[in-house]
């Protein structure tokens, strides 16, 4: 991430210009990858809104969402998204924001704003960049990977703490991780977007400080190393559900203790959420379709939220399944389950449920 110290400056500002009391716009919790803000409407309505400054900041605006889904937050976010040059750094990004809310609330902008000061960053433009010759080129790579280094060379304290919170294991995955963003980077090979992989790497880091991932309730892996698909071994449901003594049994026979979830993001999440399917073993009930799509209506766009976080999701699927008391099928025909049939199965629960609305099973379905 460029020009570092000159973020952690636009922090503080930040946060002393908009306190935790303020009346109308506060600074709840705020970091360099960070941002949690609260807009108070009328009435005194509160509205949370959350930012993901990314690695490639201020190139590119941070990533904001909320767990509203509010008309007001959507327009400001999508205006945000938007920005070009210096309305990508973080005061005047919050600059907007806070004006596009009180314009949309019918309120009265805070005379705080005025003590939103950015501060120019010096930045290479792109018609330079074309009029060096070869030779300067790889002298500015170089000058690049020089950057890059000293940027992970300055992690903060706080940021310490928290990788700190990681196996050396992991941290090693997420380092390999960011270096492979970064020569994709360079070769101009980059795939996904930088929304989707930012928030995807903050949910991989997430997921690797876990109580619930430390404890071994599930894992993660990444497929052929690609943030944009997961393999999830959710290795621990309700002791007292048959399911539990399924698995039990399950690892008996065959040597395996868990089921084996898969999980595809597109390049639009957080905005849309992932297809999730079983993998193995083969399940009845526990909502779970043919080919192993699952039936949520939290991994519908209709119930999708992009405050929603992984884990949320694992958690949530775990419970589904002994909710809807999932059974493993220990004599059933292997290979019934595919991500062409799930998706197929998916597609048409999702037709259905749109023209017949969603709706909270019987007790005795589950």
């Amino acid at each position: 991430m460029a020009c570092l110290n000159t973020l952690k400056q636009e922090i503080k500002t930040l946060e002393s210009v908009f306190q935790k009391n303020h009346d109308r716009f506060q600074v709840v919790a705020a970091s360099v990858d960070e941002l949690t803000c609260r807009f108070i409407g009328k009435n005194g309505r509160k509205y949370d809104i959350h930012a993901n400054i990314t690695e490639t900041y201020p190139s590119t605006p941070p990533v904001w969402f909320a767990e509203s889904e509010d008309t007001s937050i959507t327009n400001a976010v999508q205006v945000l998204s938007n920005t070009v040059g210096k309305d990508n750094q973080i005061l005047q990004q919050v600059r907007i924001l806070i004006r596009e809310m009180c314009r949309q609330h019918c309120v009265a902008e805070p005379p705080d704003l005025d003590q939103l000061k950015v501060v120019p960053i010096v930045q290479v433009s792109a018609e330079a960049m074309e009029e060096s010759s070869e030779e300067e080129d790889e002298d500015a790579e170089d000058d690049l990977h020089i950057e890059m280094e000293e940027e992970t060379r300055c992690i903060t304290n706080a940021e310490k703490t928290k990788e700190e919170e990681i196996s050396s294991e992991h941290f090693a995955t997420l380092e390999r991780l960011r270096q492979n963003q970064r020569q994709d980077y360079l070769k101009g090979s980059v795939s996904g977007s930088v929304q989707a992989t930012d928030r995807l790497m903050k949910e991989l880091r997430d997921v690797y400080r876990s109580d619930s991932f430390k404890k071994g309730l599930y894992s993660v892996e990444l497929v052929n190393d690609s943030l944009y698909e997961w393999n999830v071994r959710l290795t621990n449901v309700d002791p007292d559900s048959p399911l539990h003594n399924d698995l039990v049994v399950l690892k008996e026979k065959e040597g395996r203790d868990h089921i084996l979830l898969n999980m595809l993001f597109k390049e639009t999440y957080p905005f849309e959420p992932p297809f999730v399917r079983v993998v193995q073993p083969m399940i009845s009930g526990g909502y779970v379709l043919g080919g192993g799509a699952i039936c949520m209506e939290l991994l519908t766009k209709q119930g999708w939220s992009s405050a929603y976080t992984v884990e949320a999701i694992i958690m949530q699927i775990a419970a589904t399944l002994v909710k809807g008391k999932a059974r493993i099928q220990f004599g059933a025909t292997k290979g019934q389950y595919s991500l062409a049939r799930a998706q197929q199965s998916f597609k048409s629960l999702v037709q259905i449920h749109e023209k017949n609305g969603w709706f909270t099973p019987p007790k005795e379905d589950g």
